[in-house]
């Protein structure tokens, strides 16, 4: 009985720590910089505090990400490359 004991704890001690790992990595690539936050809380339009409110900080920097892209000019680069050119689909 001892000796199952010493083998199963530090194999479930193990389990857990990987476990642990995983979900660190998780929240680590969804945390949100005080800057960005600073820079939403400032210019941020009623649509958006809403999404703040429904979707939370994730949603809401989402939203005004993309209309942030959309005056930078980031939407003309969305459509290059879509649609093959004449020349593109006849040399196969």
């Amino acid at each position: 009985m001892t000796a199952w004991i010493a083998v199963l704890i530090p194999l479930l001690i193990m389990v857990f720590a990987l476990g642990m790992e995983r979900l660190e990595t998780r929240l680590r690539a969804g945390t949100v910089r005080e800057d960005e936050v600073e820079d939403f809380l400032e210019r941020a339009r009623p649509d958006e505090v809403k999404a703040l409110f429904r979707q939370g900080i994730g949603g809401a920097l989402q939203m005004f990400r993309l209309r942030n892209l959309g005056k930078r000019g980031g939407g003309s680069k969305r459509g290059r490359g879509t649609a093959p050119t004449p020349r593109d689909s006849t040399s196969v």
